[in-house]
């Protein structure tokens, strides 16, 4: 399509730059006509004052009259105003300002001079410049130029749209679907884990260990429902933004590597933040960026910190890490989908926790900063909660 569009505006431009040359050549001798006849008749003129006889000066007149496009001024030798053609209102009289003015328009754009002399009496001169319909000619193919770069531009973006809510279509069809699968499994687990604990009710380490993969199976039963209300619209409701980080770091820290320090606020010690949220989708957030940050870890050792402060209308969330860093040109490629450093995985996590929230949080994640070798902080930015509406 974009080769058809230079084809069909160089093509355009060879020809409409031929008709211009044409009409331009046409132009100049349609002035030149108008000096001649403005000079004869001048010539006509004087000589019927000396011979007394009266000469047909028909055609002149009809030659000077007929020029209704070529914008001309007549001048003296002291380059004053005696007559001017086809400049502003034909209705109206312009005053000599207002043809000065359009004098030095036609200088700055394009003119020419053409002597029109009757000697020894007078030397005038007519100046002359391209019509409008000339000038109009020069800027169409260039008009079309913009025309086809709109249309291809609307196409594009058609075609962008129409392929992006394909691709969504079939994300969420894999969501739902994983949701559907995980039902059964979980299900049956936990009833695994309830039949042990029954049998091992005298076994506080086994108990224990029950306890724990009872909250990884509703950890899990949580990521299907996550994964089921993927393209719905959230309910949200106001959370303390401290409560929230806490819940997630004690999760977390108990599946860590043991080496990884983690440095979160005390929610105890801290005013509350409110923001509007979907706990179930904002943890996965949350969690996404503290799994990043352990793997960015070289052999799991390393510091998690989080910070909340609030800016204006707004609460920011920074997760910062000690981990190997993103390349500066990697800063917002890491929240397209398929992009992964990792051996495995899809690629998905970051670019879920962008959609979960700028789309379903109306705010805003980046990378704050980061370079190779000295970790990454990232940033949340929400509306507080009596903000967003």
């Amino acid at each position: 399509m974009a080769a058809a569009a230079v084809f069909i505006v160089s093509i355009t431009l060879w020809y409409t730059k031929s008709l211009a040359d044409r009409l331009s050549a046409r132009e100049d001798q349609q002035a030149q006509q108008f000096a001649e006849a403005l000079r004869n008749l001048a010539k006509t003129s004087m000589d019927e004052g000396q011979q007394g006889c009266e000469c047909d000066v028909e055609l002149h007149r009809l030659v000077i009259t007929q020029n209704t496009t070529v914008p001309a001024v007549l001048l003296d030798e002291g380059w004053n105003i005696i007559e001017y053609r086809n400049i502003g209102d034909p209705s109206s009289v312009l005053d000599t300002s207002l043809i000065r003015k359009e004098l030095g328009r036609m200088a700055a754009v394009w003119s020419d001079t053409i002597e029109v002399s009757v000697p020894p009496y007078f030397r005038n001169y007519l100046v002359y410049s391209r019509s409008n319909l000339l000038t109009w000619l020069k800027w169409y193919p260039y008009i079309q130029l913009l025309l086809i770069g709109a249309f291809i531009s609307v196409g594009y973006i058609g075609f962008s749209a129409s392929r992006k809510a394909q691709e969504n279509r079939v994300w969420l069809g894999m969501a739902k679907e994983t949701a559907h699968q995980l039902g059964t499994p979980i299900t049956a687990i936990m009833g695994w884990i309830e039949a042990i604990k029954a049998t091992n009710e005298a076994d506080a380490t086994t108990l224990e260990m029950l306890d724990e993969l009872n909250k990884d199976v509703l950890r899990l039963e949580l990521v299907s429902d996550r994964f089921s209300k993927i393209g719905s619209q959230p309910e949200l409701t106001p959370e303390n933004l401290y409560l929230a980080l806490e819940r997630n770091r004690e999760y977390m820290q108990r599946r860590s590597p043991r080496k990884v320090i983690y440095h979160f606020p005390n929610p105890a010690q801290e005013p509350a933040i409110h923001v509007l949220t979907n706990a179930h989708l904002f943890d996965w957030v949350i969690e996404n960026l503290i799994r990043n940050s352990i793997d960015a870890m070289e052999s799991g050792v390393g510091e998690i910190r989080a910070d909340v402060m609030q800016d204006g209308k707004y609460a920011i969330i920074e997760i910062t890490d000690t981990g190997k860093g993103i390349p500066s040109g990697k800063h917002k490629t890491i929240f397209k989908p398929g992009y992964s450093t990792k051996t495995r995985g899809w690629g998905l996590g970051l670019s879920l926790s962008k959609r979960i929230v700028e789309q379903y949080h109306n705010g805003k994640i980046a990378v704050k900063r980061s370079e190779p070798g000295k970790g990454a902080t990232f940033s949340i930015r929400l509306p507080l909660a009596s903000e967003k509406g």
